[in-house]
């Protein structure tokens, strides 16, 4: 019997929705069905890059970020309360999500989104429900709500929402640094975040720095700052960032960035757990632009934790500061001759994370 699936990925970055993309084609590949949903046109254009066509849900959430990907928690709380309270939006999403909902067999969440969250712990619905989300993620989405005022109200909601979560028919806590463990079976699957192939039959130019910054990074004083330090070093880059595109070589997207970032000499990106995973499989060394965004600080302090051979830059607004740490950075983590330059031993890694991923989500 063929599993029917539908799979809402959040647009807020593009590790929700290269993820998506990712398990959709290896489950359609399985032999199952699968209708996306995401929530901006923007997030249905890169999709469509990767071949996967996506229906909009909803344009009215979404977590809010400056032009250096630093979280603005007043508008995004203020953004979510609009969403969740006002007549029209939740409630609409639920409505529609209700009539997918009788044709589907399972139902992804990645990651949170309220419609899903308040289904996931309906009868009837919550049977159907499986949230996905980074470790990290749930840890920040709780503690945004002890941040609120007043404090009674942050600790309710954010109770609520961990008995949301709770409810639903099952979980997949993802992280970059997990392992595949199929003895498993918890409420709470713990797998590792999957990870693209690196195409390693294709004759390319290999390059020094591949970078990529998700769409919230939009400041040309940083993008100029951080190309002119990969240059400072001696390096070659291969700069992708949606924010940035057109502008100094910059692409808005690029299907086969993995690739270029499984053979390139560092990787350049904010510590999400898609960059994060990609240089841990193909064993790359990785400059970690650090913004105000509380998972992705948690992911970088267990980057350390683990000994992956990182450094950390900080944009504060002045160019030239920056400049002088992307250079001492990359000039740092490039002395020496990374291993597996053909991606090979990092193929059967990232294979073996997909293969994990789909047959937990059919055995659900």
């Amino acid at each position: 019997m063929t599993s029917r699936i539908l799979y809402l990925a959040t647009a807020d970055a593009r590790g929700h929705l290269m993820r998506a993309q990712l398990l959709v084609h290896a489950l359609h590949k399985a032999g199952a069905q699968v209708e996306v949903l995401t929530t901006s046109d923007q997030g249905q254009r890169f999709l469509e890059s990767f071949g996967i066509q996506a229906e909009i849900l909803s344009r009215h959430y979404a977590v809010q970020f400056d032009s250096g990907q630093n979280m603005l928690r007043k508008a995004t709380n203020s953004n979510v309360a609009h969403y969740v309270f006002r007549p029209g939006r939740m409630l609409r999403d639920i409505l529609r999500l209700r009539r997918k909902l009788r044709s589907a067999d399972l139902v992804i969440n990645d990651s949170f989104h309220p419609a899903l969250l308040f289904m996931g712990a309906v009868p009837g619905w919550r049977r159907k429900v499986v949230h996905v989300y980074g470790a990290s993620l749930k840890v920040a989405l709780i503690n945004n709500f002890e941040g609120m005022w007043p404090r009674f109200f942050g600790r309710l909601f954010g109770w609520i929402v961990g008995l949301q979560i709770d409810a639903a028919r099952s979980c997949i806590e993802h992280d970059f640094a997990y392992e595949v463990d199929d003895t498993q079976a918890p409420a709470v699957f713990r797998l590792p975040t999957p990870v693209a192939l690196a195409d390693t039959q294709t004759t390319q130019k290999a390059v020094g720095a591949a970078i990529y910054l998700n769409p919230h990074f939009s400041d040309i004083l940083l993008a100029e700052a951080l190309s002119a330090g990969i240059a400072d070093a001696g390096l070659s880059a291969h700069q992708v960032g949606e924010g940035y595109a057109g502008v100094g070589g910059w692409l808005g997207v690029d299907p086969d960035w993995a690739s270029r970032a499984a053979q390139a000499q560092v990787i350049v990106s904010a510590p999400g757990m898609a960059a994060l995973s990609i240089a841990r499989v193909y064993r790359r060394p990785i400059i970690l632009v650090l913004t105000d965004q509380p998972e992705q600080a948690t992911n970088a302090a267990r980057a350390a934790q683990l000994q992956l051979e990182h450094r950390v830059v900080t944009w504060r607004g002045d160019a030239a500061d920056f400049r002088r740490q992307v250079a001492q950075a990359a000039a740092q983590l490039t002395e020496a001759q990374a291993p597996d330059s053909d991606g090979a031993a990092g193929n059967a890694c990232a294979q073996a994370r997909i293969d994990a991923w789909v047959s937990r989500l059919l055995s659900v």
